[in-house]
């Protein structure tokens, strides 16, 4: 009978039964220094959460579990169903209109762009959203960060109202050519001769500099009488938070100077043919009201300006005050969106100008081209064009042409396009003619440029 081994003296291998009972086996998987072997040794620690699913939730406590799920799903659901969704429709500059549905949760700038992928327009900054009021005779364009359906929700059932897809180049005239707004008061000569890098410094230092500078804006208007036709010229000064005007027989000192409007809650509309529906001194008029007023309202403030221009002045000077940096956003997104597809529509042009055969090199050499073998194309846009051709379309480039010498051989392989040679047996073998006594047939229908088509849209309505 053996005996239990003393702690601390080594036992004898030499038998079956002199083994410690507390080492385990050794195998040729524990002796050899193999990558099974180390993932194997801490398997222990990752066994808890792989047992953790077998761990079973009491049928009360699974029951209200799958309860709460199911009241979490409808909730979702119904906050879904809850948002707002409007049908519009929106007029496009040829004549032609798109129908599209839109929810409250997009700004005009989504629904810009869900009109540039239906229209292949040129996605250039310009492009707006415009609002035409006929009750009130009135417009406006809308910014792109707004949300169009809380804008389209103030208009009645009843409304005429209408909205366009047009180009308005004052949409972000400011941020192109500052100085006509920021330095209105000097020699339109000197504005005009501006330096980029100029126009650069100065909307760095009213528009990136933590806080907007809102153009330093003053000046005659007429204003229009509350119930009247009749118009009073007054003097109108502009701040950050709304338009002044100085009353009569006051300075233009602050404490003189009386609130005509606050930018807060209304919105600012361009008037058309004011000047025979008010009797306005000229026709360059434009009104400040609250989004909600769709018909005349003793709330809506006239005012009238001289020219045009000070007309424009006006208008995206009180836009920067009401919007501030979220006016320049909205340009920096539209430019940023511009440029992105700008190396898209140069492809194009590239492409399309490639697969056009070029008249010059057509009689260059004597020669027609080989491209006028090709089937004869319909004439279409270039964005339609490069559809077809794609952007490893191979680049259509001919050959410089031979020297025209006495000496120029004759072509290897006959021209198609010119009459047979006359038989050998006939004429004797001669120095064919110069390459510009050769004239090859022009086709019947010359292939379409690059620059084919309308500017614009290339849609039909819908």
């Amino acid at each position: 009978m053996a005996t239990p081994a003393e702690p601390g003296r080594p036992t004898s291998t030499s038998g079956p039964d002199r083994v410690r009972p507390s080492a385990p086996p050794v195998t040729a998987t524990t002796a050899c220094n193999t990558a099974p072997a180390r993932t194997a040794m801490p398997q222990p620690a990752s066994l808890p959460p792989l047992s953790q699913p077998s761990k079973a939730l009491p049928p009360e406590e699974a029951e209200a579990q799958g309860k709460a799920d199911k009241i979490k799903l409808a909730l979702e659901k119904l906050k879904e169903a809850k948002v707002k969704k409007l049908v519009i429709k929106v007029l496009m500059n040829d004549g032609s209109s798109k129908t599209l549905m839109v929810d409250e949760t997009q700004t005009v700038r989504d629904v810009l762009d869900n009109l540039f992928e239906k229209t292949h327009c040129d996605c250039g900054v310009d492009w707006t959203l415009f609002e035409t009021n006929p009750e009130l005779q009135i417009e406006r364009g809308f910014e792109d960060h707004e949300f169009l359906v809380d804008i389209l929700s103030a208009w009645t059932r009843d409304s005429e109202n209408k909205i366009l897809f047009l180009e308005r180049r004052d949409k972000y005239a400011v941020f192109k050519n500052p100085q006509f707004y920021y330095l209105w008061k000097k020699q339109k000569s000197v504005l005009e001769d501006m330096k980029e890098q100029d126009k650069g410094l100065l909307i760095t230092e009213n528009f990136c500099k933590g806080s907007i500078i809102v153009p330093d804006l003053e000046g005659p208007l007429y204003l229009k009488e509350d119930g009247k036709k009749s118009w009073k010229r007054r003097y109108f000064l502009l701040r950050a938070s709304g338009i002044y005007y100085v009353p009569k027989g006051k300075t233009k000192t602050s404490s003189d100077l009386a609130c005509f409007v606050q930018f807060d809650n209304v919105n600012v509309y361009y008037g058309m043919e004011f000047k025979n529906k008010y009797k306005a001194p000229t026709e360059h008029c434009f009104i400040l009201k609250h989004p909600q007023i769709q018909k005349e309202s003793q709330y809506i403030r006239y005012l009238c300006c001289d020219d045009k221009r000070i007309l424009d002045l006006w208008v995206t000077s009180i836009r920067i005050a009401k919007y501030g940096e979220t006016l320049y956003e909205n340009y920096k997104t539209a430019v940023r969106k511009a440029s992105g597809t700008s190396g898209w529509t140069s492809r194009i042009a590239s492409n399309a100008s490639a697969a056009s055969p070029v008249p010059k090199a057509k009689a260059a050499n004597g020669h027609a081209p080989q491209a006028s073998l090709q089937p004869k194309a319909t004439p279409t846009t270039a964005i339609s064009e490069a559809k077809d051709l794609g952007d490893d379309q191979p680049n259509l480039s001919y050959p410089p042409p031979p020297p025209a010498t006495e000496s120029c051989p004759p072509p290897h392989l006959p021209n198609p396009a010119l009459p047979p040679p006359p038989p050998p047996s006939l004429t004797p073998r001669t120095v064919p003619p110069k390459a510009s006594t050769l004239h090859s047939p022009l086709p019947a229908t010359c292939p379409p440029s690059s620059t084919s088509g309308p500017r614009g849209l290339t849609t039909s309505s819908t």
